[in-house]
């Protein structure tokens, strides 16, 4: 089975668009995302520009704050602080990488963390870990979902994630031991790395390299969950080989349109929290 990212996005956009919808009329206000785009980095103009495209279509209220390249650390600060301070403004996000000149860890930890909407700021991180109500971070969170499409129940499941950045690994990490799964997450320095995939009933791969998972890498039966996006000979491919893998595994996220699509409506659901919290 291929498990249809952009459907799945559908679904939650929807329901996600009915609630707000819902919000308003009960209360005549809508959430609001304010989103930082710094330079004209290609592929964050066109991120940006498809975050800002879902925000509306699902009822929030966004804008862009632009800022050239070059701009002083201060100044985005400063904007921060402006934004942590609006109440109008339900999330607040910074669309990385950024420039050499500005802290990404200084940006990250100053972002109220009920604002904080990839779920990047340590409280958010540390409240994921402890198993508490937070905000978690929109690509892990997708997974998460997609894996949940195809099997409800992960109750003893062996999951393998390769990568333990941040932003996916060791996110993804903490959902599948909430989920009751057995986790192992391999890394660049893990010895017998297909070994360790090969036991896997559930392999999430956030690597960052074409093709790197093989079909003599996976469990037959087992889910993959491919996060990887890479150009290859003009195409895009993701971390797993595709055309080979599908045919052994239950269910497979296709490159593009499977784990891309979940993180933005991921994104608009973070929103969505983040304003619901405001309101209790």
């Amino acid at each position: 089975m291929i498990i249809d990212g952009k459907k799945e996005a559908e679904i939650l956009r929807n329901e996600i668009k009915k609630e707000i919808s819902s919000l308003k009329d009960r209360t005549n206000e809508v959430p609001s995302l304010s989103v930082i785009l710094i330079g004209s980095f290609v592929p964050s103009e066109i991120y940006v520009k498809n975050k800002i495209k879902k925000s509306e279509e699902v009822g929030i209220n966004s804008n862009i704050i632009r800022y050239p390249e070059d701009v002083p650390e201060e100044k985005v600060i400063k904007k921060i602080r402006e934004l942590n301070d609006d109440k109008k403004v339900s999330g607040i996000l910074v669309q990385l990488p950024l420039p050499k000149q500005i802290s990404k860890k200084k940006i990250i930890n100053l972002i109220h963390p009920s604002k904080d909407v990839d779920g990047f700021h340590p409280i958010n991180v540390g409240n994921l870990a402890s198993g508490y109500q937070g905000i978690v971070p929109c690509t892990p969170l997708g997974c998460s979902l997609l894996i949940k499409k195809i099997e409800k129940n992960l109750s003893g499941k062996h999951a393998v994630i390769i990568g333990r950045s941040n932003l996916n690994g060791k996110p993804m990490a903490q959902l599948l031991l909430k989920e009751n799964c057995t986790v192992t997450i391999v890394h660049s320095k893990t010895k017998n790395i297909k070994d360790e995939c090969s036991k896997a009933d559930i392999l999430v791969v956030a690597i960052g390299v074409a093709n790197f998972v093989k079909k003599d890498w996976v469990k037959s039966g087992s889910i993959i969950i491919d996060v990887g996006i890479n150009k290859l000979d003009n195409k895009i491919v993701g971390d797993v080989k595709f055309d080979e893998v599908k045919e052994k595994v239950k269910a497979i996220t296709p490159v593009p349109g499977g784990v891309g699509p979940m993180t933005i409506a991921c994104l608009l659901k973070n929103t969505l929290e983040c304003f619901k919290a405001r309101l209790i």
